[in-house]
């Protein structure tokens, strides 16, 4: 999976999001700032992202995603 289609399933996955997103491909760390994560715990966050990536990880299409999300106003 590349870096490319990463992204833009999370940005598909993760609505109003901008995704940046780094690494070899199978092993990766996406930033991700949306509105959604609002009033979200980081685990309630970090579980949203990874369900977008779910099937990928399970696969083994990708290997890991490291993730880190914020809202507009904590960038």
């Amino acid at each position: 999976m590349t870096l490319e289609e990463v992204q833009k399933k999370l940005e598909l996955g993760i609505e109003q999001s901008e995704v940046i997103v780094e690494g070899d491909g199978c092993n990766c760390s996406a930033v991700i700032v949306s509105p959604i994560f609002e009033g979200l715990s980081l685990l309630q966050r970090q579980r949203a992202v990874l369900a977008v990536v779910k099937e990928e990880i399970k696969s083994g299409e990708l290997h890991a995603l490291s993730v880190k999300t914020f809202t507009p106003a904590e960038r």
